[in-house]
């Protein structure tokens, strides 16, 4: 890197944000030592670079070895810069690097580190399984020059799999798939039927979209249970019909939908005239409001899509099927039911642990990702990450347009079909990030009618994805994609072979159009990263209409009443264009508070999941459980042979104490549902769910004693004697899944949106 490039590199980075990004100074001083180092090792052979990167202790020889081998593995020098963000990953940073700078060979290199650093082993943690999976074979190579192993899990991975990929020096996985593990392990009863290690180093890709998008959804682990028949499904029948602004009203912000006295009546009748608020009728009015909010707010290849008979649903931020992921509380079941497919189960919660307290669990963390400044104070507050901003190597030289708004959604899609056919005619290749599947279906077909030919890449084929991705820079190109196309793509100018290269870079490169502005600015940032890659020639620009969702919700009261505009519906006023940048901002602080408040709650209960979690691993690893027998009834336990009444105190111990973690997570559940009705009180939502939760697990150790001697008691034992002789029947079957955040949230978490949007609207 030449002197004007790292003085550039610096105002870049003092532009950026100053004060919340880390000094590159002292990484840069070690390149020169790296780069002379790196000449030394050419001449070892590859036995000999293998004996080398076993001895390595310090970020230069790290450093040096890691670029050697992936020269020789992959014909990949890694640049400055991938070093620079390799020792950021080794020294606790978040490497923000942009779109093509190799953030996966980086993390390689950087695993590599930890673990010759005493840190192994190390989990790569990544959003999908497919990435796991790539990244752990295209990597081997590299690791095996360095004398270690890697591993990598999936969802079909079985237990001896995840066992000898864990036992690797580096093991790639979803974030997902780690926590599910982790979940597994918790509840064994035996201890060779673990496959997890301790937890040790965690290397996140995508930090921004892991550590913040997804920190507040739960990982549950499920167990089958005898149970009711669904009320919901009934519901679902009965708001069917209802209408908009006749039977029900849906609030301003899209969050919340009410009956009105119309629709109660229309209900109520339906019932057999009962009264739905009557205290007897609770149950079934919970019912209808849940299949309401299904009815009123969820809608289909927005929200979700249904594929193969089941409801799939789509991640907001992604804009692709959230694999095993669904709503809460019911809501999964009225949405299947309005789509009239049978409910999928739910059990029983065994165990359930937050993304972020699970990667919080992790002694040692760092992650990369392109955009990390703008979650800079979110990483800082909730992991103590700092950000380290990567230069590129080579400068981006994409020209992004400012925003285009039109006064109406009409206007706004008259004009993004004909600016996508006006650069189609020209042969430059043209990627549409839209929000939804039902906008990229319905462009498609707009396209299609203006003699446009499109590929379509959402949520619906996303097993297509990389086929379809490979050429999107092919000369004429058109796809028009949900915001999948943002993270982890490589799009080539002149297509996967390159052909065309130099006729698509005279055209200006691959033009990439957004057709409305996401919630989030990292979104839209991502979302750009597909043009301009590694100093390719590239344009962007955002259509926006003054009706889209993110303006009408976040900046009504903004805009002006009579805008400046053109006949054609371009508005040229610049407060216009601050409302944009303004709604923007507001919806981010919306997210931000709900992640604290969220986050607040979890807080106690991720301390009692510890605290009962170091317990259990007492009773699993050691006789507490048959000295705590003998000490309260010695009759009976001391005439027992000694191994037995270890495998019987213990078998009985571990089942009531998983038992009663799965009845007092139930009862939290409904605390902090309900929490909120508290606040009309004028008491603290937070201090009264404390005040339900703490003595709640205060009574649960004694109870767990209770109910082992009890059981200890009532039971007769022999050597063949089996926890289901004494009724400890743990659950026939077990599965996993995501929690989706509720895309309404609770009352309490309206409320707070509600008072973010005045704060951020005051400032």
């Amino acid at each position: 890197m030449g002197v004007s490039q790292r003085l550039k590199a610096k105002f870049q980075r003092f532009l950026q944000r100053p004060g919340t990004t880390v000094d590159l100074a002292p990484l840069e001083k070690l390149l020169p030592e790296i780069e002379s180092r790196e000449k030394k090792l050419t001449n070892l052979d590859d036995a000999g670079l293998t004996a080398a990167a076993g001895r390595a202790d310090g970020y230069v020889e790290i450093c040096a070895v890691g670029r050697e081998a992936a020269r020789r593995a992959l014909d990949q020098r890694p640049y400055d810069v991938q070093l620079l963000g390799a020792m950021a990953l080794l020294s606790g940073k978040v490497a923000e690097m942009a779109t093509g700078e190799g953030k996966t060979l980086t993390a390689a290199i950087a695993a590599s580190g930890h673990v010759r650093l005493g840190n192994g082993p190390v989990h790569v943690l990544t959003v999908n399984d497919y990435l796991a999976r790539r990244d752990a074979q295209w990597m081997e190579p590299v690791y095996e020059l360095l004398g270690l192993t890697v591993g990598w899990v999936n969802e079909a991975s079985t237990p001896q799999e995840r066992r000898d990929a864990y036992d690797r020096d580096v093991t790639y996985v979803s974030v997902s798939e780690a926590g599910f593990d982790f979940l597994r392990d918790q509840l064994v009863t035996d201890i060779d039927d673990r496959v997890q290690p301790p937890l040790r180093t965690a290397i996140v890709d995508e930090a921004d979209s892991i550590l913040i998008d997804e920190a507040r959804v739960p990982m549950v682990l499920a167990g089958a249970v005898p149970g009711e028949q669904d009320p919901v499904h009934a519901a679902a029948a009965l708001v069917r019909g209802l209408r908009n602004q006749v039977h029900y009203t849906v609030a301003e912000d899209g969050r919340s939908a009410a009956l009105t006295s119309a629709g109660l009546a229309a209900v109520e009748a339906r019932l057999g005239d009962i009264d739905l608020y009557a205290e007897e009728n609770v149950a079934q009015l919970s019912a209808v409001n849940v299949a309401l909010h299904a009815h009123a707010l969820l809608h289909r290849d927005v929200d979700y899509i249904v594929r193969d008979g089941s409801v799939e649903l789509i991640d907001e931020m992604r804009g692709r099927v959230a694999q095993r992921r669904r709503w809460p509380d019911g809501l999964q079941a009225a949405v299947e039911a309005k789509e009239g497919l049978d409910a999928s189960a739910e059990g029983e919660v065994l165990g359930t642990i937050a993304v972020q307290a699970f990667v919080g669990l992790y002694p040692k963390l760092c992650g990369m990702t392109a955009t990390a400044v703008l979650v800079g104070d979110q990483l800082r507050e909730f992991f103590s990450l700092e950000v380290a901003v990567i230069p590129p190597n080579t400068p981006c030289i994409r020209e992004d347009e400012a925003n285009r708004i039109f006064a109406t959604r009409a206007e706004k899609e008259e004009a993004l079909v004909d600016e996508i056919r006006r650069h189609h005619e020209r042969g430059r290749p043209v990627l549409v990030g839209t929000l939804d599947v039902k906008e990229s279906e319905g462009l498609a077909a707009a396209l299609e009618s203006a003699g446009v030919p499109s590929v379509v890449l959402n949520a619906k084929n996303d097993d297509d994805e990389a086929a379809i991705i490979a050429e999107a820079g092919a000369y004429g190109a058109v796809t028009v994609s949900t915001q999948m196309a943002g993270r982890g793509v490589d799009i080539r100018l002149g297509g996967s072979d390159q052909a065309d290269r130099d006729r698509v870079a005279e055209l200006g490169g691959l033009y990439l159009i957004g057709s409305g502005r996401h919630d989030s600015r990292r979104v839209d940032d991502q979302l750009r990263g597909r043009a301009g890659r590694q100093g390719d020639p590239g344009g962007s620009v955002f259509f926006v209409s003054l009706e889209d969702d993110l303006v009408v919700r976040h900046a009504g009261d903004t805009v002006p009443a009579s805008p400046r505009m053109n006949a054609d519906g371009l508005v040229t006023d610049s407060m216009v264009d601050y409302a944009v940048e303004h709604a923007q901002r507001v919806a981010e602080g919306v997210n931000h508070e709900i992640h604290r408040n969220t986050w607040r709650y979890s807080v106690v209960i991720e301390q009692q999941r510890k605290a009962l979690a170091e317990r259990r691993e007492r009773l699993l690893t050691s006789d507490v459980a048959a000295l705590m027998l003998l000490d309260r009834m010695p009759d009976k336990a001391g005439e027992m042979d000694e191994d037995l009444l270890a495998r019987v105190a213990r078998s009985i111990a571990l089942y009531h104490l998983d038992r009663l973690w799965a009845e007092h997570l139930a009862e939290l559940n409904e605390v902090r549902e309900g929490v909120h009705l508290r606040a009309l009180g004028r008491l603290d939502p937070l201090d009264e769910f404390h005040r339900a939760a703490v003595p709640a697990f205060n009574d649960l150790v004694p109870e767990i004693e209770r109910r082992t001697i009890d059981t200890f008691t009532e039971t007769e034992f022999d050597e063949d004697w089996e926890p289901d002789a004494a009724k400890l029947v743990r659950p026939s079957a077990t599965w996993t899944y995501l929690v989706h955040d509720n895309p309404f949230g609770s009352e309490l978490d309206r409320l707070i949106a509600s008072v973010g949007r005045r704060l951020s609207a005051s400032r």
